[in-house]
């Protein structure tokens, strides 16, 4: 049986002797990734004891993360307690897409310093090159 916890539980953990955090409902104890985290401790103590789903979504962990975490999980939020999951973002969502529509943009992205380049030459021979 998985081990539950409350956020009251969670929170006691708040401290560099012993980090608590939630993601997705699930309660990791990461005090033993401190010096390991490669975002520094203080990434870690900063959200020690709370919800960080959030935060450590938008930070874009990679797949190798994700599995890695589930090492520090300790168990999850009792049911009462639960809130509506974000969605997990897997490598995919962080990947550019593929389409026609992102070669139009970096053809968007080069044109113009292209062209401001070439108006700047023109305007540099006009005036100064007399």
């Amino acid at each position: 049986m998985v081990q539950e916890y409350t956020t009251a539980q969670v929170k006691e953990h708040n401290s560099k002797g012993s980090v608590w955090i939630l993601i997705h409902n699930d309660v990791y104890d990461v005090t033993p990734f401190l010096n390991e985290h490669p975002g520094g401790e203080e990434v870690l103590l900063e959200q020690a004891g709370k919800e960080a789903t959030e935060t450590f979504e938008d930070v874009g962990h990679s797949s190798d993360a994700r599995e890695m975490m589930e090492k520090f999980k300790i168990g999850t939020l009792v049911a009462a307690e639960r809130k509506a999951d974000l969605p997990k973002k897997s490598d995919a969502d962080w990947k550019e897409p593929s389409d026609a529509s992102s070669s139009d943009s970096s053809l968007k992205s080069w044109i113009l310093p292209v062209a401001l380049g070439l108006i700047a030459t023109a305007v540099y021979r006009l005036y100064f090159m007399s």
